[in-house]
């Protein structure tokens, strides 16, 4: 699921993050909560993170919604906000007030699913690196 959702990062990183977290040694995401159906087959995860820095928010500490996929055959079936109803109660057990996410700006199926769960649009942005020395 998360080849499918970052399909350009190199597939062994997805391998080894997964273990590393299980591990306990991957500090970033903070939390992962994932979505089974009654088989026990995976239909989706939310990857979630604690920042002290997120657009427009007032305070320090945001929840934050690194990653979030459900798998195709799941959508529009309810598992995408169960996901965001288990996050919002983890930020809250956290002390956050704010639950940041963001898109990609032409993922307008992530935007719209996005205000369908009560998340308000605050901007969009382009991101800019440049390497030097």
């Amino acid at each position: 699921m998360r080849r499918s959702l970052w399909p350009d990062d190199p597939g062994d990183s997805h391998s080894s993050e997964v273990r590393e977290y299980f591990g306990g040694t991957l500090r970033n995401p903070a939390e992962v909560l994932l979505a089974f159906d009654e088989n026990g087959a995976a239909l989706g995860f939310a990857e979630l993170s604690i920042r002290n820095y997120a657009e427009d928010a007032e305070t320090d500490r945001v929840a934050y919604l690194e990653g979030w996929y459900v798998a195709p055959q799941a959508r529009r079936q309810g598992v995408g906000r169960a996901l965001i109803d288990a996050a919002e109660t983890w930020a809250l057990k956290q002390g956050c007030v704010e639950f940041g996410s963001d898109a990609l700006i032409d993922n307008e199926v992530s935007a719209r699913a996005h205000r369908a769960l009560g998340f308000a649009e605050t901007g969009q942005i382009r991101c800019f690196l440049k390497r030097i020395g």
